[in-house]
């Protein structure tokens, strides 16, 4: 393993604002000259050229923050001439770093969502240890803590941090205010407030929730908010702790999660007549012009709602899960993490690059224009007033993880997920993700028996 030394330099001046999203196509042709796209070979190693400008690869996996990048980009090399950033920005990340890593070319900074799968790679000690970056000592703790449950090399004994938390979002329900006042609706606070609502848009010929089950993921939302909040209190600790023992188990999908997995499916009753025929991208453009009342994203979603129309009215609240208005929660998650390959041929160039994007003015400003939640300490709260709703449970720290980077990559989650809602099954549904778990857990304990 190659020594990783501090960066040589520390940003100074401060960072030209992010320009609007909406300007997203402007932006693109502007920095095109330092993009690749999908389509393109992924280069996978930063380069020196004979001038002694060092060219740095950037793997970047927000296909709507491409702009955005391009401008900070944009603005570093302006202070770094002696650094070229090549952005590659790839439709299908989670396969992309794993066919970079099959060639051995690790890019030399990453941006990387803080999923199961980013876990996964971190334990396998791929990208490099960024504790000692100053900026590790900016960032809120607790918003660290959810990237270092998820996975941290261990090859140095210690647990490393190998992502710094670059933006934040919040998994709530988006609603159009307008719609709500014009059909006398209020913003529910309580499970049945939340269904009387839906009735009352169902009777006025409004559809309550626009629903894009055409891609399996996006009734996951539903699953992290209900689930996370009815599981009893250390649920996955104990479901690994079992083990395979199916016989024993004392805790399990079908015993904890039969509640929450009914209450997803009375919400899906709830979407328009096509949503199994419907994607995410249709289900941006219908809430954006008003198809809907409610939509169930997360904050991430609102920057794609805004590109389609700049004006659309929106508003967010935490999911009513239960009666009990006091026990709302926000699922939270770093929506952005910044990392570093561990064989970069080019260390100090790329913790250069990573002391700017994770300066307070570069996150703040890119939090304001994709609706993000700065996770750096002290961090001014974000004024958006689609976030007004959940703001306040950010910086109260009323929040919870997402459930889903709990459960394994191999267990088919999303598709099962798509599967419930689209025929009502819940006890098909529970089983068979006990089953999936129970199959991943025997070969668990078979490899560790096999050592």
């Amino acid at each position: 393993m190659i020594p990783l030394p501090k960066s040589l330099t520390r940003r100074t001046g401060a960072a030209r604002r992010l320009r609007p999203v909406h300007r997203a196509a402007s932006r693109f042709a502007a920095g095109s000259a330092g993009l690749v796209l999908a389509g393109a070979a992924l280069t996978g190693c930063g380069t020196s050229s004979s001038d002694g400008v060092v060219t740095l690869d950037f793997f970047q996996f927000k296909p709507e923050a491409v702009a955005d990048f391009a401008g900070i980009i944009e603005d570093f090399e302006a202070e770094n001439p002696d650094i070229r950033v090549i952005q590659n920005a790839v439709p299908d990340p989670d396969t992309a770093i794993r066919t970079l890593l099959v060639k051995d070319k690790v890019p030399d900074v990453l941006t990387l969502n803080a999923s199961g799968n980013f876990g996964e790679l971190a334990r396998a000690c791929v990208f490099a240890d960024l504790s000692d970056e100053p900026a590790a000592g900016t960032v809120n703790p607790a918003v660290q803590d959810i990237v270092q449950a998820l996975g941290t090399c261990e090859q140095d004994g210690d647990g490393e941090i190998n992502a710094l938390p670059f933006a934040s979002n919040a998994s709530g329900i988006i609603y159009n205010p307008e719609i709500f006042a014009a059909n006398g609706v209020g913003v529910p606070a309580t499970w049945d407030e939340l269904i009387t609502a839906a009735e009352t848009f169902t009777s006025n010929g409004v559809t309550p929730f626009y629903c894009t089950m055409k891609d399996a993921w996006t009734a996951g939302p539903a699953f992290v908010n209900l689930g996370g909040t009815l599981m009893p209190d250390g649920f996955f600790s104990d479901l690994r702790e079992q083990g395979s023992d199916i016989d024993g188990n004392t805790v399990s999908f079908t015993k904890d999660f039969r509640n929450a997995m009914e209450k997803q499916v009375q919400l899906y009753s709830y979407c328009q007549d096509d949503f199994a025929s419907r994607d995410y991208n249709a289900g941006n453009a219908a809430f954006a012009n008003g198809e809907s009342a409610m939509y169930l994203q997360g904050s991430y979603a609102i920057p794609a709602v805004r590109a389609t129309n700049p004006d659309a009215a929106i508003g967010t609240f935490p999911y009513p899960v239960t009666d009990d208005a006091g026990a709302r929660l926000v699922v939270s998650g770093v929506d952005v993490g910044i990392s570093m390959g561990r064989t970069t041929e080019h260390p100090d160039e790329a913790r250069r690059f990573i002391d700017y994007l994770m300066s307070p003015d570069v996150v703040q400003a890119y939090s304001v224009s994709q609706s993000t939640f700065s996770p750096l300490n002290d961090a001014e709260p974000n004024q958006d007033p689609a976030l007004a709703g959940l703001e306040p449970y950010f910086s109260q720290g009323s929040i919870i993880g997402f459930i889903d980077h709990q459960i394994p990559a191999s267990i088919p989650l999303v598709n099962m997920l798509q599967t419930l809602v689209l025929t009502g099954d819940v006890p098909a549904f529970l089983a068979d993700l006990d089953g999936e778990w129970d199959k991943v857990a025997a070969r668990t304990a078979t490899q560790r028996e096999g050592k």
